[in-house]
C-alpha cells in the first residue's frame, strides 16, 4: 500500500484517522494507520512521470505482435500496467516482469506472443528497478545492452531463451546488489573471460544454460569466489575443465551444482566431495572417467545424485548406502561392474533408482525390498544373475520394475506381485524367467507396459491378461506360448495400442478377426483363415510366416469406416494367392510393402505407382510377369525395390537412375535381358546390387564407380530418406532382406545398413572387369561369377580393403592373379575356378588356406594350395610391378640425365676454351697414329705365323689321322667304345686345344 495514494482518495478520512491517532498511545497509532491503509486503494496515486515516460519510450523500441503492452497507456496510471511493480510507499518503479509465458510452440517457432526489437536505454531512468524479467521473447540475436551493466539497483535480472547473441557483456560485473543471474538458453551467447563474474559478491543463483564458456579455462576460479551462491547451473556450456588450479574452491554455500553435458574428459575432482552443504548434484552426460569414490559418503545432504552417461568404471561404493537423505539416484550408461551393494536397501527415502545399461553383475539383493518409497527400478541390461528376490513384491509404492536383458533365471510367482497395487510398467524381456501362476491369478496391479518377451509365459495363453484394462503395449513374442487364442483376446485386444506376440506357436483363425492396435504383429505363429480385418486405426500389421491363404483382393478391397492409415503391411511367407487388385489405391498412406514369398501372379499393375509415400517393396518370390511398371518412377521416396524370384521380363529401366534415394535393387532370378542401364550408376545411395541369374548381356558399366554409398567403409546411414529404418511410427521398423554372400544364403535384418554388395552372376555379361571397380572401396561381397567375361583381374583389387566375398568363377579371366589380392585381408571366400588364370598364386598366409577347389579348372595355375608345383625357373616371389615399373623408370631417367651433363659438361668446356680445343683433337690425333701403327704391325705378324703353321699343322693332323685308322684295323673287333677310347689317347688334349685356339684367333683377326 502507498501513503500518497491513502491521501488522494480519502483526504477526510484521512484527517480525521490522524486526530484520532494523535490522542492514543503509540500502539493504538500504529493500529489505527495499518487499518486505514488496509482500506486504501492501490493506485489512487499516479506513479513517476519521468519514469512513465521512460517506460513508454521502452515500450516503442519493442515489437509487441500479440499486444501484450496494450495497457502501456498516456491515459493510465504505469503501476497498474502489465507487468509493472511499483513501491508500495514511494509509487517508483521497483518490478519488469515482461517474461513471456513459456510456450516452446509460441516462442521459438512462431513468437506470435513474444516481445521483440531494441533494448532501450530509457530503462536507465527507472533508478529503483531491482527486479527485470525479458525471460522468453525474441530479441533475433541482438547482444545484451552493456548499459544494463549500469542498473546498479538490480538485484534480479532474468533473460532466459530471449534469443540474445554476442559477447556477454563485462560490465554486468558492476551489479554488485545482484542475487539472481539467469541468462540461460541463448545459445548464441559466449563468454571470453569469466573473471568478471566474482565481482558479484552478492550472487545466489546463477544459470547460463547453453552459454559458450570454453574460451576460459579458469572459469572455476572465478566462480568459486562466490562465497554466496547457492545454485550453479551451467548445463550444455562447453566447459572441459573441472580442475581449480587454485587448488581449493570456496563453494560454502552451494546446495544445487547442475553442469550436465558437458565434456569432463577427466576423473571427478576430489572438492566436489567436501561440498557438504550440496543438496543436488548433476553430472550426467561429460565422459567422466574413474571411479566413484569412497568419499561421497561426505555429501550427507545430498538428496539429487545423476552421474548418469559418464564413463565410470569400478564398484558403487558401500559408503553411498550412508546418505540417508537421497530420494533419486542415477548412475545408467557407464561400465560400473560389480554387485548393486546392499546397504542400498538402507536409503529409506530414496524413490527413483537408475542403474541401468552398466556391467553390474550378482544377484539383485534382498535388502531393496525394505525401500518402502521406491516408486522406480530400473536394473536392465546388465549382466544381473540369480533369481528375482520376493520381498520386491512388498514395494507398495512402486510403478516400474524394468529387470530385462539380464541372466536372471528362476520363477517368478504371484508372491513376487503380491503389493504391487502401484505396478504400471513390467519389464521381464530377454531374461530365462518362468512366469509360473496359477490359472485363475488376478493381479492386483493395472498395467499399462508388460514386456515379457523370451520369457516362459506358456504353453497357455495367459488367462490374466484380460484383467488388465489399462495396458497400453504388449511384448510377449517368443514366449513359448502353444495354445490357441481365446474368444475374448479379440475384443480386448481392440483396446490396445501395440501387440507383438511374434515367434510363438499361437493357432486360430483370423478370417473374422477385426484389428484396432495401432501396431499388431503376429508374425511367425500357426495363424490360419483369411487375411483379417482392419479398422482405420491400423498402422502397422504383421502377420508374416503363417499359414494365411485366399484372395489378396479380398483384403485389400475391403470396406473400411474411414481412410486407412496403414503405413506397414508385411505378409510375406503365407498362401496368399490371385493378382494385386486396384483397390490397392485405397492404401495411399503405405510407406513399406511386403507380400513376398506368396503365390500371387499377373503383372504388377501401373496403379502401383499412385503409393507416392512408398519407401520399400517387397514382392519377391511370388509368379509376377512383364516388365517393371513405368508409374514407379513417380514414387520419389523409394528406397528398396525387391522383385527377386519372378518371371519379370523386358529390360531394366533407365528410369532407374532417377530414384537417387534407392538403396537395395534386388532383380535376381527373373528373365530380364539386355544391358545393364548406366543410368543405374547415378543411385549414389545403392548398398545392394543384385541383378543375378537373368539373361543381361553387354559390358559392366565403368561408371559403378560412382555409386558413393559402396565407396565408403560400412557405416549407418544418416539419410531422412533411409527405407531400411523407419521411425514414424511408434517401434522402429527394421526391414530385411534375403542376400547370397559367401555362397550361402542368408537373411539380413538390423545390420542390413552395413551390408555393401554388386552380384552380377548367372548372366551373358561380357568384356572385361572393369578396373573401376577398385574404386569401391567399401564394397564387402563382389560376384561376377558365370559370365563370359575376359581380360585379366583388376590389379589394384586389393586396395577393396572391405571385401570378404569375391567370385569370378566359370568365366574366361585369363593372365596372373594380381600380387595385390593378398591385401584382402578380410577375404574369407574366394572362387577363382574354372577360368584360364596362369603362372603363381600368389604367396600369403590367407590365399593359401582356401580350398583348392577355389582355383580348379585353371590349367596354368600353380602353385598352393593347388598340388601342382611351379617350375624352378619362376619367381617364387614376383616382385610388385608397379614397383618393377617404378624402379626401372627412374633408373633411365637417371641415365640420361647422366649422359647429357658429362656430354655437355665436355663439350661445352671444348666449345668455350679455344686452348682446351686445340690440345684435345691434337690428343685424339695422336692417339689414332698409334692404333693404326700397332693395327698394321699386328696383322703383319699374324699372317706370317699363319702360312708357317697352317702347313705344319695340316701335316699333324694327317699323320695322327693314318696311325689311328692303321690301328683301327687291327683292333676292329674290340668294338666302338674301345675305339673311341683308344682316339682320346691318341689325340693328346694339349695338342687338340692349342689347334682349336689358333683357329678361333685366325678368325677373329680375318
Amino acid at each position: 500500500m502507498r501513503v500518497g495514494s491513502m491521501t488522494l482518495a480519502f483526504p477526510c478520512l484521512c484527517s480525521a484517522s490522524t486526530s484520532a491517532i494523535m490522542r492514543n498511545s503509540n500502539s493504538i497509532m500504529v493500529f489505527l494507520l495499518l487499518a486505514i491503509l488496509s482500506l486504501c486503494k492501490p493506485n489512487s496515486l499516479a506513479c513517476n512521470e519521468k519514469e512513465k515516460q521512460a517506460l513508454l519510450r521502452f515500450k516503442q523500441a519493442l515489437t509487441d505482435p500479440a499486444n501484450s503492452l496494450s495497457s502501456w497507456s498516456l491515459t493510465e496510471d504505469c503501476c497498474g500496467w502489465a507487468g509493472v511493480r511499483c513501491n508500495n510507499v514511494s509509487g517508483r518503479v521497483v518490478e519488469l516482469h515482461l517474461g513471456n509465458s513459456y510456450d516452446p510452440y509460441a516462442v521459438k517457432f512462431n513468437g506470435r506472443s513474444a516481445l521483440g526489437g531494441e533494448i532501450s536505454p530509457a530503462l536507465l531512468e527507472l533508478e529503483h528497478l531491482n527486479f527485470l524479467d525479458l525471460s522468453t521473447n525474441d530479441f533475433g540475436g541482438a547482444p545484451i545492452p552493456s548499459f544494463l551493466g549500469s542498473m546498479r539497483s538490480l538485484r534480479h535480472l532474468d533473460l532466459w531463451g530471449a534469443s540474445f547473441g554476442g559477447l556477454i557483456p563485462h560490465q554486468l560485473g558492476n551489479l554488485s546488489s545482484l542475487r539472481h543471474l539467469d541468462l540461460g538458453g541463448n545459445s548464441g551467447l559466449h563468454v571470453d573471460n569469466f573473471s568478471w563474474i566474482s565481482l558479484l559478491s552478492s550472487l545466489v543463483s546463477l544459470d547460463m544454460t547453453w552459454i559458450d564458456l570454453h574460451r576460459d579455462a579458469h572459469w572455476l576460479d572465478s566462480v568459486s569466489l562466490l562465497a554466496s551462491l547457492s545454485e550453479l547451473i551451467l548445463p550444455n556450456c562447453q566447459l572441459n575443465n573441472m580442475i581449480s588450479s587454485l587448488g581449493f574452491v570456496n563453494f560454502t554455500s552451494l546446495t544445487v551444482l547442475y553442469l550436465p553435458s558437458n565434456n569432463f574428459n577427466h576423473n571427478m575432482p576430489s572438492w566436489l566431495f567436501n561440498l557438504s552443504s550440496l543438496s543436488s548434484l548433476d553430472l550426467s552426460d561429460n565422459s567422466l572417467q574413474g571411479q566413484i569414490p569412497s568419499t561421497i559418503s561426505n555429501l550427507q545432504n545430498i538428496h539429487y545424485l545423476n552421474l548418469s552417461v559418464n564413463m565410470l568404471t569400478g564398484q558403487i561404493p558401500d559408503s553411498s548406502g550412508q546418505l540417508k537423505h537421497l530420494t533419486l539416484v542415477s548412475l545408467f550408461s557407464n561400465f560400473l561392474c560389480g554387485p548393486i551393494p546392499s546397504r542400498l536397501g538402507n536409503l529409506s527415502s530414496l524413490s527413483r533408482l537408475y542403474l541401468d545399461q552398466n556391467k553390474l553383475d550378482g544377484s539383485i539383493p534382498s535388502s531393496l525390498g525394505n525401500l518402502s518409497s521406491l516408486s522406480y527400478l530400473y536394473l536392465y541390461s546388465n549382466k544381473l544373475n540369480g533369481t528375482v528376490p520376493r520381498n520386491l513384491g512388498l514395494l507398495s509404492n512402486l510403478v516400474t520394475l524394468y529387470i530385462a536383458n539380464n541372466s536372471i533365471e528362476g520363477t517368478v510367482s504371484e508372491v513376487h506381485f503380491a503389493k504391487l497395487s502401484k505396478l504400471k510398467y513390467l519389464a521381464m524381456s530377454f531374461t530365462s524367467v518362468v512366469f509360473n501362476v496359477s490359472h485363475n491369478w488376478i493381479p492386483p496391479f493395472q498395467l499399462e507396459y508388460l514386456g515379457m518377451a523370451f520369457c516362459k509365459m506358456g504353453p497357455r495363453f495367459p488367462l490374466w491378461l484380460q484383467t488388465q484394462r489399462s495396458l497400453q503395449i504388449l511384448e510377449l513374442f517368443e514366449a513359448g506360448i502353444v495354445d490357441t487364442a481365446p474368444k475374448w483376446f479379440w475384443k480386448w485386444a481392440s483396446h490396445i495400442q501395440i501387440i507383438n506376440l511374434g515367434y510363438n506357436q499361437i493357432s486360430g483363425d483370423l478370417s473374422q478377426v477385426l484389428l484396432n492396435s495401432t501396431i499388431f504383429s503376429v508374425d511367425s505363429n500357426c495363424f490360419t483363415g483369411q487375411l483379417p480385418h482392419l479398422s482405420p486405426n491400423v498402422v502397422a500389421l504383421d502377420i508374416g510366416n503363417n499359414s494365411l491363404s485366399g484372395q489378396i483382393s479380398s483384403f485389400l478391397c475391403q470396406e473400411m469406416n474411414g481412410r486407412s492409415k496403414l503405413e506397414m503391411l508385411y505378409i510375406p511367407y503365407n498362401a496368399l494367392s490371385g493378382e494385386l487388385p486396384h483397390c490397392l489405391l485405397h492404401w495411399q498412406s503405405l510407406s513399406h510393402l511386403n507380400l513376398g514369398s506368396n503365390n500371387l501372379s499377373g503383372k504388377i499393375p501401373e496403379l502401383i505407382g499412385s503409393l507416392f509415400s512408398l519407401k520399400a517393396l517387397h514382392l519377391h518370390n511370388n509368379s509376377f510377369s512383364g516388365g517393371i511398371p513405368l508409374s514407379l518412377r513417380n514414387c520419389t521416396f523409394l528406397g528398396l525395390i525387391d522383385f527377386g524370384g519372378n518371371k519379370l521380363t523386358g529390360n531394366i529401366p533407365s528410369w532407374i537412375g532417377e530414384r537417387t534415394h534407392l538403396m537395395v535393387l534386388r532383380l535376381r532370378s527373373n528373365e530380364f535381358v539386355g544391358d545393364i542401364p548406366p543410368q543405374i550408376c547415378r543411385l549414389s545411395s545403392l548398398i545392394v546390387l543384385d541383378l543375378a541369374d537373368n539373361r543381361l548381356s553387354g559390358f559392366i558399366p565403368k561408371c559403378l564407380k560412382n555409386i558413393r554409398a559402396m565407396a565408403t567403409g560400412p557405416s549407418p546411414i544418416d539419410d531422412k530418406f533411409n527405407a531400411l529404418t523407419d521411425h514414424t511410427i511408434y517401434t522402429p521398423y527394421i526391414e530385411d532382406l534375403l542376400l547370397i554372400i559367401k555362397g550361402r544364403e542368408s537373411r539380413y535384418g538390423s545390420i542390413l545398413p552395413l551390408v555393401r554388395i554388386v552380384d552380377l552372376s548367372s548372366n551373358n555379361l561380357s568384356g572385361a572387369i572393369p578396373s573401376e571397380i577398385s574404386s569401391l572401396f567399401g564394397l564387402q561381397s563382389l560376384n561376377f561369377s558365370r559370365n563370359n567375361l575376359m581380360g585379366r583381374i583388376p590389379e589394384k583389387i586389393g586396395v577393396i580393403g572391405y571385401l570378404e566375398s569375391l567370385d569370378l568363377s566359370n568365366n574366361h579371366l585369363s593372365g596372373e592373379i594380381p600380387q595385390s589380392i593378398i591385401n584382402l585381408t578380410f577375404l574369407s571366400h574366394l572362387d577363382l575356378s574354372y577360368n584360364n588364370f596362369s603362372g603363381r598364386i600368389p604367396s600369403s598366409t590367407q590365399l593359401q588356406s582356401f580350398d583348392a577347389l577355389d582355383f580348379i579348372g585353371n590349367p596354368e595355375l600353380c602353385g598352393a594350395p593347388l598340388l601342382k608345383n611351379c617350375t624352378e625357373n619362376e619367381d617364387p616371389n614376383p616382385s610388385d610391378e608397379n614397383g618393377d615399373g617404378f624402379e626401372r623408370s627412374w633408373f633411365y631417367i637417371g641415365m640420361a640425365t647422366g649422359f647429357i651433363v658429362s656430354f655437355w659438361g665436355v663439350s661445352g668446356a671444348l666449345l668455350c676454351k679455344r686452348a682446351w680445343r686445340h690440345a684435345y683433337f691434337k690428343f685424339l690425333d695422336n692417339i689414332k697414329d698409334r692404333v693404326y701403327l700397332a693395327t698394321v704391325l699386328k696383322l703383319s705378324w699374324l699372317r706370317y705365323h699363319f702360312r708357317r703353321y697352317r702347313i705344319n699343322d695340316m701335316n699333324f693332323v694327317f699323320d695322327r689321322f693314318t696311325m689311328f685308322k692303321g690301328s683301327q684295323r687291327k683292333r676292329e673287333g674290340n668294338g666302338w667304345w674301345w675305339n673311341l677310347k683308344k682316339l682320346g689317347k691318341t689325340f693328346q688334349v694339349d695338342v687338340f686345344l692349342t689347334l682349336l685356339t689358333r683357329y678361333f684367333l685366325i678368325v677373329l683377326v680375318f
